[in-house]
């Protein structure tokens, strides 16, 4: 009698596709970092290498469009992609390429993280890469999760209140993505409460509907920051991958990013503003008495 093959272990597998943070606090070190830590298997595709660390960055260099393409195509055929997680596209063209990739495989669970500047402040796309961000991959997105900033890049105006929030949301969902998150924490004058803002195209009794909801929560006093649009857009994408609807796996990125801004409080690790602390779960930063 042979003996019976174990069943398979089904784990969610996301493919981030985005630039390199040299200083591991952004980019595809903080999404390997975060889908590690929410029990999903990380895959890459580098689209730039950056020179950086917590003070700002120093260089660029966008990978070669073949490359790029060759990364998506060897993942995607042999391993498989339950989510694709994309961040740092820093020119129209490499935008087109990642767009023809993923029409070509079909891939149907996408999370757009529109990275147009990094937390320094350096800008990491122009206007033509984000207008080509809309042509091209605003249409095949689960959901686009834009800071204030790239939110008003998109829109051509300024974002500067909580009350634009609904209808900014709404423009952006017109633009064609399933669902929209604006992200608060830009918020001049760093208000005590963050909100973030989603909306989403659903059915209800069979009838396409759209819905709304917003996320409030304490700005947590700390400028350990840094890779916080990243951590959560990849976040979303692993929840996304193990089977949870958007608006809980909006939810429960949110609610993890926060505990690992908090853990992250007093972290030092470079003299700007440092990272999060991906690994709260694991290695908690607080002593035992402090709990």
């Amino acid at each position: 009698m042979k003996p019976s093959q174990p069943s398979p272990i089904f784990i969610p597998k996301v493919l981030s596709i985005a630039g390199s943070d040299s200083g591991g606090g952004a980019g595809i070190q903080a999404d390997l970092k975060v889908i590690t830590a929410l029990g999903g298997f990380g895959m890459t595709a580098i689209t730039a290498i950056t020179a950086q660390n917590t003070m700002g960055v120093t260089r660029i260099q966008d990978l070669d469009l073949d490359v790029v393409e060759a990364q998506i195509d060897a993942v995607v055929s042999d391993i498989g992609v339950d989510v694709v997680k994309i961040g740092m596209l820093a020119s129209p063209a490499i935008v087109r390429t990642v767009a023809a990739c993923l029409k070509k495989h079909s891939i149907k669970k996408i999370v757009l993280d529109p990275v147009l500047r990094a937390t320094s402040g350096a800008s990491l796309g122009g206007d033509d890469t984000a207008k080509t961000m809309v042509h091209e991959l605003f249409p095949l997105a689960t959901i686009v999760t834009p800071n204030l900033y790239e939110a008003s890049i998109f829109l051509g105006k300024p974002i500067a209140s909580v009350g634009q929030f609904k209808e900014a949301a709404e423009q952006l969902l017109a633009l064609g993505p399933k669902a929209v998150l604006i992200k608060g924490g830009h918020l001049e004058g760093e208000p005590k409460e963050l909100v973030d803002y989603l909306i989403w195209h659903d059915r209800k009794d069979d009838v396409p509907v759209i819905f709304h909801k917003e996320f409030r929560h304490p700005r947590i006093p700390t400028s350990n920051t840094h890779g916080t649009g990243c951590s959560l857009s990849s976040a979303i994408a692993t929840y996304l991958a193990d089977q949870h609807d958007l608006s809980h796996s909006v939810a429960k990125a949110i609610s993890f990013v926060s505990a690992a801004i908090e853990a992250g409080q007093r972290l030092e690790i470079g003299k700007g503003p440092g990272p999060l602390w991906h690994m709260h779960d694991f290695y908690p930063t607080r002593l035992p008495e402090e709990q």
